[in-house]
């Protein structure tokens, strides 16, 4: 580990031993973490002692399952499901990587409703046979509004927090865990306070879990703000990594280029742009 993963250690420590923080997420998805990243992350959070969740890239997403696997994944979250058959798609591309006894006990599997399409259909989902291998729900607040025609700034709105209540009231009911996401700050605070008590399980910044009903204590805005400074230093820790690897062969080339660009290009080779 570097120094800078030594310091996010550091502050993975404090969220879990201040801030209820329950795990570290990383997305195969819209984040496009690579594996090499991945592996470097779960070294990071295993250190501190927390969970990492991956969000696979569709509900088929097999190769993203089996890369989920190797590097030792507690959680997996299957997006834009929105249809009982992708729920069933992607129940039965995770039985196809993962053996039974896996399922449901050393890797739980939750689904993203994050479309009002997949709203409206969250009654058949959850009357699905399907429905028995999946542990929990995750909300996807900002991508909710896109689909309803409205803007970020509107992931707190009562049309999304009517959606966030009866999504949630019922999920609970068949004995899903209830997570929420999407352009979380101090200012969702009321929102996630608002929902029904023990229906909500977690929120979630972009690369921090927080678990509930404690992380909606007084120290909630602090543990949010620090969330941020770990993506912080996740990304520039991400930009230092693939810096070197760009730097590594910039002498060889210029060595490369000065003696033979001209010979090669003279013989009728090419050297690129």
């Amino acid at each position: 580990m570097n120094i800078l993963e030594t310091k996010m250690v550091k502050i993975l420590q404090d969220l879990k031993a201040n801030h209820h923080v329950a795990g570290v997420k990383a997305e195969f998805e819209a984040e496009c973490t690579r594996l090499e990243e991945a592996m470097r992350l779960k070294e990071v959070v295993s250190r501190a002692g927390l969970n990492l969740t991956i969000k696979v890239g569709g509900c088929e997403a097999l190769k993203d399952m089996h890369d989920a696997k190797v590097i030792g994944v507690n959680k997996i979250v299957g997006p834009m499901i929105e249809t009982p058959y992708a729920l069933s798609k992607f129940v039965h591309s995770a039985k196809m990587v993962f053996p039974k006894e896996e399922m449901g006990d050393k890797v739980s599997f939750f689904i993203n409703l994050e479309t009002i399409t997949g709203y409206n259909n969250l009654d058949a989902m959850l009357s699905s046979p399907a429905i028995k291998d999946i542990d929990g729900v995750v909300l996807g607040r900002v991508d909710m509004t896109g689909s309803m025609g409205l803007s970020r700034e509107d992931i707190n709105d009562d049309k999304i927090f009517n959606i966030a209540k009866d999504m949630f009231t019922k999920c609970h009911a068949k004995g899903l865990e209830c997570v929420i996401g999407g352009g979380v700050s101090a200012h969702s605070l009321p929102f996630f306070k608002n929902l029904q008590s023990g229906v909500l399980s977690k929120y979630e910044t972009r690369k921090i879990i927080f678990q509930c009903p404690g992380a909606l204590d007084e120290n909630a805005p602090a543990g949010i703000l620090k969330a941020v400074g770990f993506e912080l230093m996740w990304l520039k820790n991400k930009r230092d990594f693939y810096g070197n690897i760009h730097k590594e062969d910039a002498k060889r080339i210029d060595m490369l280029e000065a003696r033979y660009k001209k010979l090669i290009e003279n013989a009728g080779g090419a050297t690129g742009y």
